[in-house]
């Protein structure tokens, strides 16, 4: 079995941590480097109940898209929630990596795998300075209604659902995606020339002058939900590297819903 120093390794190879964002926070959180490493859990979130997942699982380490410390941290009392997800992980041997911006620049990162679970081929980056999104072709022309419903159908159920800024019969043929929150990136989208961008995270200002600026149809998605679809795309990547080395490790993707919006209400008070 491989020790923890030598999984690190191959996953810096996949998401290289010079290539993230510098006020990111990504690279192992926790851990032994001589520790063996026999089975590991991917997930959206550091949470606690990911944490609990791993100990009853019998993992050795959990690789997170979110960090838990983004912005720093002088503690970790077991006070906090935090600490004590910390603490857990300790306690029973378990491993913390997380791969963030540097996978979300990463060839392939967390958006090919977002195309990849609408079933859009890829054609190019939405911004070419970073790799940072995909500007993806249709396998055939479909509404914007149609392709929300595709959206709705594919990527994992949420309170949030899926949203819709646009004509819902306007004729799609190139769209951009881009896991986790795009609202940044509506100018590269229109330079892009593609008829809808799927995203999560849309702010009604942005929303409001994307549509007003052009017809783009917006497809807005639970934050967890766009980012989702990466843990599959890097327990296989793991999967590969383990069969390459001859490690026969046990790779697993947590199926917990970790999006913090728990239900939905439409509105429908009288003006």
């Amino acid at each position: 079995m491989p020790r923890l120093s030598e999984v690190i390794a191959e996953l810096d190879a996949l998401w290289p941590p010079e290539r993230a964002e510098q006020w990111d926070a990504v690279g192992t959180v926790c851990g032994d480097p001589d520790a063996e490493v026999t089975r590991v859990l991917f997930a959206v979130d550091p949470v606690q109940e990911i944490a609990d997942e791993a100990i009853e699982l019998g993992a050795d380490l959990i690789v997170t898209h979110h960090p838990l410390y983004l912005r720093g941290t002088t503690t970790v009392a077991a006070s906090h929630f935090k600490g004590r997800v910390v603490h857990g992980l300790i306690k029973h041997d378990i491993a913390l990596h997380v791969a963030h911006t540097n996978a979300d620049t990463a060839d392939p990162g967390v958006s090919d795998a977002l195309a990849g679970a609408l079933d859009l081929r890829v054609v190019g980056p939405l911004v070419p300075e970073n790799n940072l999104g995909r500007i993806c072709e249709l396998t055939h022309p479909e509404t914007l209604g149609e392709f929300a419903a595709r959206a709705a159908k594919r990527l994992p159920a949420t309170a949030q659902g899926i949203r819709v800024a646009g004509d819902p019969t306007m004729i799609l043929h190139r769209v951009a995606v881009s896991g986790g929150s795009g609202d940044s990136l509506f100018d590269a989208v229109r330079a892009a020339g593609v008829d809808a961008f799927l995203t999560a995270d849309l702010r009604h200002h942005p929303v409001s002058e994307a549509t007003q600026h052009s017809p783009l149809g917006l497809v807005d998605a639970a934050h967890w939900a766009t980012e989702w679809p990466w843990c599959e795309q890097a327990a296989a990547q793991l999967d590969e590297i383990s069969d390459r080395h001859g490690w026969d490790l046990r790779v697993h993707v947590s199926k917990t819903v970790t999006d913090p919006w728990s239900s939905h209400h439409t509105s429908g008070a009288p003006n």
